[in-house]
């Protein structure tokens, strides 16, 4: 082993510096572990007291590895599940009733409800101002009541439905494990 400390000082002198230098004490090195190798193999350019930097390795190129994992959905939290199918819900509700306003504006400037309303006096007979009025029954604030209690009722039954669910899966998972996943990502 070869000591890399330099001159030292005897014991209880390694904390002070000398009287007379205005030099700190040096730090204390350990010796290398094992000494630098010689012969064949060994590295050009010095003997063991020689610093040689070792070149990082460069990268072998290797097709993209997959990494998959295999995992296990063992439980849903029911509270969870139903604050996302209440809003899951109230999203489709409102989608519902939109839909249905512009359905309803297309078909009213299209001239449909007129027609069928002729089409129905004709059939009926009831030409005279006594039958059955389409248009009147078919107003666009009729629609949409009727379409907003039909996202209510839907709202209501989503969200308690999804909770029933989230309750059977964590019974039926009890017994049988639950649903495995194999996910897989890509590098």
């Amino acid at each position: 082993m070869t000591d890399t400390r330099g001159p030292q000082a005897p014991d209880g002198a390694e904390a002070e510096p000398a009287a007379g230098t205005d030099k700190p004490a040096q730090p204390y090195q350990p010796p290398q572990a094992y000494a630098a190798p010689a012969g064949p193999g060994a590295p050009r350019g010095g003997g063991a007291g020689a610093t040689t930097q070792r070149k990082p390795r460069t990268p072998v190129r290797t097709a993209p590895r997959t990494r998959k994992a295999r995992l296990r959905v063992a439980k849903a939290d029911p509270w969870s599940v139903m604050k996302v199918s209440f809003l899951l819900s109230i999203a489709l509700g409102i989608c519902t009733i939109v839909a249905a306003a512009v359905l309803w504006m297309v078909m009213d400037a299209m001239g449909v409800f007129s027609t069928v309303g002729g089409t129905i006096s004709e059939a009926t007979g009831s030409n005279e101002g006594n039958g059955f009025d389409l248009q009147a029954f078919m107003s666009l604030p009729r629609v949409l009541i009727f379409t907003s209690v039909i996202a209510v009722i839907d709202v209501v039954l989503a969200t308690a439905l999804a909770t029933l669910g989230a309750f059977i899966y964590n019974l039926s998972a009890g017994f049988v494990g639950g649903v495995e996943l194999t996910l897989a990502e890509d590098e």
